[in-house]
């Protein structure tokens, strides 16, 4: 029965990579930045600071990309997180906006030691010029801090360029 498992598995992570290698001969990375506002909320009390960092992606599907942020605030604390996701990327039918969502998970590096959170959003991304987007993005979620959870939520834009191949 294991071993039936472990067939279905790797036949369907084979499947998968052949899909993805089918319809991207070659990833493509997108790079940018993020400036917003960020939310803390945590037993009663919560703090709004603003939020800035770079960014950058793998798309290694027409609509699937891994990425990860760098985000610096300044709440008390500066809190600094770093955080990667998973994206999937919605067709829009004639239309040049990309929509997406997104989700995974989060570090915060806080007086106090490393906390962990999940992050999960979405947003869209307005082209401006050909591989240049501005975003609009949403991102909220769980920080497991010590003896309580905070719940973050970030409103932010920036700037994304898609580099050509």
């Amino acid at each position: 029965m294991k071993f039936l498992k472990m067939v279905l598995l790797l036949l369907t992570v084979y499947i998968f990579i052949s899909e993805s290698s089918q319809t991207y001969a070659q990833a493509k990375w997108v790079v940018g930045g993020r400036f917003g506002m960020s939310i803390y909320s945590a037993g009663g009390g919560s703090s709004a600071g603003l939020q800035f960092g770079p960014m950058a992606e793998v798309l290694f599907n027409r609509n699937m990309a891994v990425g990860t942020e760098f985000n610096i605030n300044t709440q008390g604390g500066t809190p600094i997180e770093w955080a990667n996701q998973f994206k999937y990327y919605f067709d829009v039918p004639q239309s040049n906006i990309k929509p997406y969502a997104d989700g995974g998970f989060n570090l915060f590096f806080i007086t106090g030691g490393p906390y962990f959170g999940i992050r999960f959003g979405g947003g869209a991304n307005f082209p401006i010029a050909p591989n240049l987007y501005i975003p609009a993005d949403l991102q909220l979620g769980p920080v497991f801090a010590s003896g309580s959870t905070v719940f973050y939520i970030a409103i932010t834009s920036g700037i994304r360029y898609e580099l050509p191949n």
